[in-house]
């Protein structure tokens, strides 16, 4: 006999049958092996776009800049497209595309020959990936509510894991492999998580009317559009915020640190955000299940633009290195709790849709966040960058914190 799935126990997740947290593990697992894939190139990615012809090193410097980011501006294109689809015909057929995608597209990478092709591979791996994103939304919609901060807390570890662990693992890998056997080994490693996404995740059956498009499209079928708009651009806050010191870190510990330590300091310094976020997401999340996510939206917001302004007064490394560490973990449960608001403003036949916009939203900020942060540090100054992404940070704490009055009174 099977048993039967009522509202409460899709709440509780207390269903013997419920494999939500089967999918959690899977997902989770699947997000950290794709980021790394995707961060481990930042190490030598310089080396491998001067090993297929590039000479010069402004040359070198501007061609590495187009292939990183030629990723996420196709990610960032069409992640509201694979969730608009996976709203339709399932989120797992989306991680199914997404890894086998990305697998292949890895493999690719290790195979290209001239600057053009390995931008066209890292064009190809946005437009065939989305596997963390794709997780994000499965999550959100097949855990019981009870649980969805949390469950969202333990994929955005995933994810923060992978952007700690890339780097390291693409820094130790290629002298002891080689550049292109680096790729080839991580499209083997996404390979198994697309094994894995296929025959171990198990999504509730889609019903009929979420195959037909959404009467009014997407946004018509959101009642209250103003908590969408507001995750949205905290969303992009977000990773402004996360991205905003990339160009000028390296030149910023210059000022304190020691000539022969600057890199090795300017590297603990941006995974010491990856590693607070890691380990304050999960607990967060939890916190969020209690008190509501959007508390600690506006709460997370506050602590970073508090813990942005001394780091523009540092004077020795581990004061740059502990503060970033607090700003990780101050942030960690942003993501989660923006997916949690995002899943419960809208119903769950867009949520996917709703939840690839927000990742859209995201791509922006990460785009944004280094160019923004490049012109102030080049014209006002490298400390004006802290400053000024504490002011928006501060601004949309406070903008937060009112919508969320003004939406908790009105009429239901």
């Amino acid at each position: 006999m099977v048993p039967v799935m009522t509202d409460a126990t899709r709440e509780t997740g207390a269903a013997s049958d419920d494999p939500w947290f089967i999918n959690l593990v899977v997902c989770t697992v699947g997000s950290f092996t794709t980021i790394v894939a995707m961060t481990l190139l930042l190490p030598f990615l310089p080396l491998y776009v001067e090993e297929i012809g590039v000479t010069g090193h402004a040359a070198i410097v501007q061609w590495s800049g187009i292939a990183y980011g030629a990723t996420f501006f196709t990610a960032a294109l069409t992640a509201p497209l694979w969730g608009r689809l996976g709203d339709r015909y399932g989120r797992k057929l989306m991680l199914i595309r997404a890894s086998l995608g990305m697998a292949v597209a890895m493999s690719l990478t290790g195979m290209a020959q001239t600057i053009g092709q390995l931008i066209a591979v890292r064009l190809l791996t946005g437009l065939l990936g989305g596997y963390a994103s794709g997780s994000m939304i499965l999550v959100a919609a097949q855990t019981p509510k009870a649980r969805s901060a949390w469950a969202l807390g333990v994929v955005s570890s995933g994810i923060l894991a992978g952007n700690l662990v890339g780097p390291l693992i693409g820094g130790a890998l290629p002298p002891l492999i080689g550049i292109r056997a680096t790729f080839w080994l991580s499209g083997a490693a996404i390979f198994l998580s697309f094994l894995g996404t296929t025959f171990l995740i198990r999504e509730r059956p889609r019903p009929p009317e979420a195959r037909r498009a959404a009467p009014g499209g997407l946004w018509g079928r959101i009642p209250d559009k103003r908590p969408v708009v507001a995750m949205l651009a905290t969303g992009l806050l977000l990773t402004f915020a996360l991205t905003s010191i990339e160009p000028i870190i390296t030149v910023y510990v210059a000022l304190f640190a020691a000539p022969d330590a600057v890199t090795f300091v300017a590297g603990l310094a941006m995974s010491a955000g990856a590693l607070g976020g890691v380990l304050s997401s999960p607990r967060i999340g939890r916190i969020a299940d209690r008190v509501g996510p959007w508390t600690i939206v506006a709460g997370s917001l506050a602590a970073a633009a508090i813990l942005l302004v001394p780091q523009a007064a540092v004077t020795a490394s581990w004061q740059l290195i502990g503060l970033r560490f607090l700003m990780g973990a101050a942030l960690g449960g942003l993501m989660p709790c923006i997916a949690s608001v995002l899943r419960h403003s809208a119903p769950e036949s867009v949520a996917g849709g709703l939840l690839g916009w927000s990742i859209s939203a995201q791509y922006v900020g990460q785009v944004l966040g280094p160019l923004a942060g490049g012109f102030l540090g080049g014209h006002v100054g490298m400390r004006a960058v802290f400053l000024g992404t504490a002011v928006l940070m501060a601004a949309g704490a406070i903008a937060n914190f009112a919508l969320a009055r003004v939406v908790r009174a009105a009429p239901r």
